[in-house]
């Protein structure tokens, strides 16, 4: 009479809620986007000409096409950090073919827009302007080197730093709201500061999350490796 060994069933892991993290950044691009929404309005309502906003009606196209850019890109590219969608290559390679053009975009209307535009507040931030705004289009397009090498790390190290640096914007309200709240009201130098601290902790938080994927990747390699083949009955 054959006996049957009954092992112990594998614990159960409750599944992990992912959504928070798109959720909490729809809401940090949710700042800018309702501004840009604002300006867009300003805009086509013919609002009055005023020194803050001459130059946006001076010369439309650029400012409406970073902000419609720019709000694609962060709304649509918070769902890129759904495990359960981004594994999906349907949906990733669809939406990527959205996102992709939408940073480009972005990026060089918003470059353009440092170089060209007269700012009433002066020239203080457009250094950290154009700093940020050539890494964010650097990074997308390394992004697309490393998908056409079949980089899939690489093409997503890349383009989570190009979208942290899209989204700056609303990390920069948290950090200017705060200042204000904590210190009072900040001049020309202290909000080029505080334009460049929103940026650098996004790019901080890009980091921590790529290395996160990476040592996570790498135990799954070496739990792969690790784990003996089960035995062949005969």
């Amino acid at each position: 009479m054959s006996t049957v060994t009954i092992t112990p069933a594998a614990s159960v892991r409750r599944p992990r809620r992912h959504w928070p993290v798109p959720a909490g950044l729809i809401l940090l691009s949710l700042i800018p986007v309702i501004f840009g929404a604002l300006r867009l309005s300003e805009l086509t309502s013919g609002a009055a000409v005023t020194p803050q906003n001459a130059r946006f009606f001076a010369s439309p196209v650029p400012v409406v096409t970073h902000i419609v850019s720019v709000t694609v890109y962060s709304l649509l590219g918070a769902f890129q950090f759904v495990p359960s969608l981004r594994g999906r290559r349907g949906w990733h390679r669809i939406a990527g073919y959205v996102l992709i053009p939408a940073g480009l975009l972005a990026a060089l209307s918003g470059l353009w827009m440092s170089v060209f535009y007269p700012l009433p507040d002066g020239y203080t931030d457009v250094p950290l302007r154009l700093f940020f705004g050539s890494a964010m289009l650097v990074s997308i397009v390394l992004g697309i080197l490393a998908i056409r090498r079949r980089d899939f790390a690489g093409h997503s190290a890349w383009m989570t730093r190009g979208y942290a640096i899209a989204v700056g914007a609303g990390t920069q309200a948290f950090v200017g709201i705060a200042w204000l709240l904590l210190v009072g009201p900040s001049d020309v130098p202290t909000r080029a500061v505080l334009l460049g601290a929103g940026w650098l902790i996004n790019m901080a938080v890009a980091e921590y999350v790529i290395h996160r994927r990476a040592r996570r990747a790498a135990g799954r390699v070496r739990r792969t490796v690790s784990t003996p083949s089960p035995a062949v009955p005969r």
